[in-house]
């Protein structure tokens, strides 16, 4: 039983994530105390329970402490079961977060699987679908993992009623990853979208974007959409590739918040990461930290920053392979590399063999 203080660094959802997808995928039983300590509303919430159960599910798993606003539960995993699921948050919950927490176990598993997803799939405090689907998916694939993404309606915040779908391929060997030189893109992509709100939103933000990426001498395309949803909502994202290498930088609309801000809020990130001499933007280095550190060989990230996000992140994965992943801070930088070399990349259920390098 591996013990796990939910305050612990950042404090938030991803220990509980993290954990228990480690959890479902080596058969290692997990307690997790604090949970959620750092957030004003602190225990679980509507999100992280659809995730605890459907980790639970997957993996047929006795938990403790299942229920809303509890701060502590117990999760005894069983051997996960890929196959076809479903799972409703219930709220604008994001379904993005419960994929990450989905995916790593069922990409090791036996066989394909199919989960469809409802809740909130462009909400704050969590990656955009755009997010998956063009940026992290395309990565972890460069390390094995063959998916299919699909979004079926759009949900924002607060009424949710979003839709996606994803097929997972089972493997049995993640590839190391060596992202650790900075690169300039051969492709900018601009996505403005909103859903039932005017159409002159999308035509600001791209002019805005436009005027901002022109003083850099940087050319993009330009999708302006409108995205059936129940509800009113606004995303701006960029994609930034060099060949199958990405990184994304979102914003999204708010009542009272004009249209040229949130184009500014997403394009400065973009031009903030160009600047930064990074291979990997931080939200992407923290995400693939679970894949890093399972993966035989030695991977290596540049990545942008080092948010006590993925210090925290880190600082789980290491309670179960220990002292896998190590942080060098490069004033700006955080260079993450793997040691003690996997012999074998596990399947779900088994736990990985350490190498002597």
């Amino acid at each position: 039983m591996i013990a796990i203080d939910g305050s612990q660094g950042e404090g938030g959802g991803q220990i509980l994530r993290t954990a228990l997808s480690l959890s479902a995928l080596l058969t290692v039983p997990v307690t997790i105390e604090n949970i959620r300590a750092n957030r004003p509303k602190s225990g679980l919430r509507p999100q992280h329970l659809t995730a605890v159960k459907a980790l639970q599910e997957i993996c047929g798993a006795e938990v403790e402490g299942l229920a809303a606003g509890s701060r502590r539960i117990v999760f005894r995993p069983g051997r996960v079961k890929p196959g076809p699921y479903f799972f409703d948050v219930g709220t604008a919950g994001a379904v993005t977060l419960i994929v990450q927490a989905l995916l790593l176990p069922l990409a090791l598993a036996a066989g394909p699987s199919r989960i469809i997803l409802r809740g909130g799939t462009h909400v704050p405090w969590s990656p955009p679908y755009h997010y998956l689907s063009e940026v992290y998916l395309p990565t972890v694939a460069l390390m094995g993992i063959q998916t299919d993404l699909r979004l079926k309606k759009w949900g924002w915040y607060p009424k949710g009623g979003g839709e996606v779908e994803i097929a997972i391929q089972p493997t049995s060997r993640l590839m190391p990853l060596v992202l650790d030189q900075p690169w300039e893109p051969d492709q900018v992509q601009v996505r403005c979208a909103t859903s039932n709100l005017p159409g002159h939103i999308r035509e600001r933000e791209r002019g805005r974007i436009q005027e901002m990426l022109e003083t850099r001498k940087i050319e993009a395309v330009y999708d302006l959409e409108e995205g059936p949803a129940v509800g009113q909502g606004n995303l701006v994202f960029i994609t930034a590739r060099k060949g199958p290498v990405a990184s994304g930088f979102s914003a999204l609309g708010a009542k009272g918040k004009p249209a040229e801000q949130v184009a500014e809020e997403a394009a400065q990130a973009f031009l903030d990461f160009l600047d930064s001499g990074a291979a990997v933007d931080g939200h992407l280095g923290d995400q693939l930290l679970p894949y890093l550190a399972l993966a035989p060989g030695r991977s290596t990230l540049l990545v942008q920053g080092v948010s006590s996000h993925l210090r925290t992140n880190l600082w789980v994965i290491n309670q179960f392979l220990p002292e896998r992943l190590i942080l060098k801070d490069l004033q700006g930088l955080g260079k993450i590399t793997t040691t003690s070399p996997l012999q074998s990349c596990p399947t779900a259920g088994q736990a990985p063999r350490a190498g002597s390098g």
